[in-house]
């Protein structure tokens, strides 16, 4: 796999202090193995040709010679291997001494990258800038290199000082304001007591704030102990997400940045506009396959971690009910209205609707929870959403809509036995119409009960359960919705809610349409529209990261291997993107909503996208998937 994925690998190597050659031997050994492992991008601990540690032996001509020697000898080494590496040593200019980072690539160095240092020992970074004599040619010098492969505009690097994410004032801002979508970061920092997971803390903001790659290599072993102990920690990160992190042990560090994604998400931000000055030197480099080594989650809207996930619902439930508290002081509602159908999303919007009222300092029996019978209803969706209203303390109304859309089918001529879209989306509107009138008829207003994944699917009905006075669910995707309804039951003391909200999520997602078989739901949404969890996979990377369907479809494949067949997510990928560009026109029209998450279809807002735009051209790329 390549689309935009690069290989790369944060390397710690056995260091012998002052010690040359053997330290060469180490790094040619590594560069073998990184060759092995198909790295593109290999960055090497600050100082590695000479070790960070030697003192004032960094003044001895004969450690100079020996240094530039060493680079000479990894150049060579370099013709042999497809990557660009990052190299650090001593490099002496007329009459000062730099700590620089050599980019080498094909036999050359492409540059050498003057980084913060002791000024006891080395000049100020920004003491030159231009071009120095190495081996008998010009080689760029200076911080304000950036490093572009030819064969992909996405993948361009710069070297960074690894004390950069710690500083105040950071080099890393205009190399990537100047295009560079990975910053490369040599490092020597010594471990402490807490030291990793403040490491982590700042890498991570770093890598966020930069919209960027960071590969952070540090030295290990060998270093000198005389004041202070080096773990050799190396770390990957890609826009504030730590893909790969070793520590205590020698080797390499290996993971994939996706820089296609970095740039794409750059050219969101309106920050990145701005223009950095800098000297881009391009390199060429053949871009092969990749099977990816990464983690790459089937459920990116769910934090993997179980403390992390519990947190999540917490939250989601406090921004929705505190969202829905504001709307109804403002508007003066005495009552919040709810359609409940003993449904993941009814549910959820009740729970909210509930928290909503003691925020707002109402009785929770101003929440009116309406169920409404009609032909698909099952005597076990209609329980739940009873048990609800009772667990909620809400106020629980029951109207049997089935005579109103026999007459209403009377009315247009349609025969009740024709079980066609007329069939079901009369009952979703006559459902909203009770739910309006209703609304009146208490002083208060209808909330809305769907979800981010119907949205994009257009599994809604227009003007029916696509319409209300507020859309609670309207950010969060139907799988992440089933985990906040998980923690609500897993928190609550009221045993009849919790019964009820586990019944719930036992239970078949369907809009209850069309008449049961033998009392059992007969329409599942999931064998119509395809299973959510892919669904929610392709919203998340087509809609949120901007990948192409097939960069989609192949990392679906990685996320969902030995669980979905290749033909099966490629017969959802294409159902998604038929239906995200002919359901347009519902999600240009529809109510306001709490924000909870990064993907939100606000047309005011958030997603602003023509009715008509046309999908050709993401259907031709699922097609050749």
């Amino acid at each position: 796999m390549h689309y935009g994925f690069i290989r790369t690998a944060a390397a710690s190597p056995r260091v012998y202090l002052a010690d040359t050659a053997s330290n060469i031997n180490e790094i040619r050994n590594l560069m073998q193995k990184a060759e092995e492992k198909q790295v593109e991008l290999l960055v090497l601990p600050e100082m590695c040709i000479t070790g960070a540690t030697i003192g004032d032996l960094v003044f001895q001509n004969t450690l100079l010679t020996g240094a530039l020697n060493g680079l000479k000898n990894l150049c060579e080494a370099s013709k042999n291997v497809s990557f660009a590496a990052v190299v650090g040593l001593p490099f002496a200019l007329s009459s000062r001494i730099f700590n620089c980072a050599a980019v080498i690539k094909g036999g050359k160095v492409l540059g050498l990258v003057p980084m913060k240092g002791d000024l006891r020992y080395f000049a100020a970074p920004d003491a030159y800038a231009g071009s120095v004599r190495v081996f008998g040619e010009d080689v760029p010098f200076g911080r304000d290199l950036i490093f572009a492969c030819e064969n992909d505009s996405d993948f361009t690097f710069a070297v960074a000082s690894g004390e950069d994410a710690f500083s105040v004032s950071s080099e890393g801002n205009s190399l990537a304001l100047a295009g560079a979508s990975i910053i490369a970061c040599p490092a020597c920092a010594c471990e402490l007591a807490g030291r990793a997971e403040y490491r982590r803390m700042m890498l991570g903001s770093y890598s966020a704030r930069l919209t960027a790659g960071c590969v952070y290599a540090c030295p290990g072993k060998g270093e000198s102990v005389t004041d202070c102990v080096y773990s050799g920690h190396s770390l990957i990160f890609e826009n504030g997400r730590m893909l790969a992190e070793s520590r205590w042990q020698e080797g390499l560090t290996v993971s994939e940045i996706d820089c296609a994604f970095l740039m794409a998400e750059r050219r969101r931000r309106s920050d990145f506009a701005a223009e950095a000055a800098a000297r881009t030197i391009f390199f060429p480099m053949e871009m092969r396959e990749l099977s990816l080594t990464r983690h790459i989650s089937a459920m990116p809207f769910i934090p993997e971690d179980e403390e992390a996930r519990t947190a999540r619902c917490a939250e989601i439930l406090h921004i929705q009910a505190a969202a829905l508290a504001q709307r109804l002081m403002h508007t003066h509602a005495k009552c919040a209205v709810i359609g409940v159908s003993g449904g993941l999303d009814s549910t959820l919007a009740l729970i909210a609707a509930a928290r909503a009222l003691d925020i707002a300092e109402l009785d929770r029996k101003a929440l009116l929870a309406v169920t409404m019978p009609c032909f698909g209803t099952t005597s076990r969706t209609r329980n739940n959403a009873l048990k609800l209203a009772e667990g909620l303390g809400a106020t629980l109304m029951e109207v049997n809509i089935g005579r109103s859309v026999l007459a209403h089918f009377e009315d247009i001529g349609h025969s009740p036995e024709t079980h066609d879209v007329t069939f079901e989306n009369s009952q979703a509107r006559e459902r909203t119409q009770v739910l309006m009138d209703l609304a009146n008829r208490h002083g208060g207003f209808v909330v809305g009960t769907g979800d981010l994944s119907e949205l994009a699917l257009g599994w809604a009905t227009y003007n029916g359960d696509h319409m209300s006075m507020y859309g609670v669910n309207g950010s969060i995707p139907k799988t992440l919705i089933r985990h906040v309804v998980r923690y609500a039951a897993d928190t609550t003391d009221n045993a009849i809610l919790r019964e009820a909200l586990l019944d719930v999520l036992d239970t078949p997602v369907s809009p209850e349409l069309l008449p049961p078989v033998d009392g059992d739901i007969a329409q599942k949404t999931e064998d119509i529209v395809g299973p959510y969890e892919l669904h929610d996979f392709m919203l998340y990377h087509l809609i949120r990261r901007g990948d192409s369907p097939e960069k989609a479809m192949r990392l679906a494949q990685h996320a969902f291997k030995g669980q979905y067949d290749d033909d099966t997510i490629r017969k959802w990928l294409k159902t998604f993107v038929r239906r995200f560009f002919a359901q347009q026109f519902k999600r240009s029209c529809l109510p306001d909503g709490a924000k909870v998450g990064t993907v939100s279809f606000s047309p005011r807002s958030d997603w602003k996208m023509p009715s008509d735009a046309s999908g050709a051209l993401w259907a031709e790329n699922a097609q050749n998937c």
